[in-house]
């Protein structure tokens, strides 16, 4: 499915939902990301699967009430749990 028009794939697991934006331009994850949470279409929080570390997510998440924490991923892989901060 896709997000905000984006290549996104999104998917439901036993741990929540989950997007992928690996293999996506920048500044493409972010808007999937951000578009995510803006259509609060990733309910308390979600997985995000990404090629690199997407430093300028953090801020943005931040101004709207949301963290993300590093998880374990696959190798040459950054995960995320991106949740609504406390």
């Amino acid at each position: 499915m896709n997000v905000a028009g984006t290549r996104t794939r999104r998917w439901t697991a036993e741990d929540g939902l989950h997007l992928d934006v690996r293999g996506m331009k920048p500044p493409e994850p972010m808007v999937a990301i951000l578009s995510a949470i803006d259509q609060d279409a990733a309910g308390p929080g979600f997985t995000v699967h990404l090629d690199r570390d997407p430093v300028f997510l953090y801020p943005e998440l931040a101004e709207r009430g949301w963290i993300a924490t590093p998880i374990a991923g696959d190798p040459g892989e950054v995960r995320l749990k991106v949740e609504r901060a406390p």
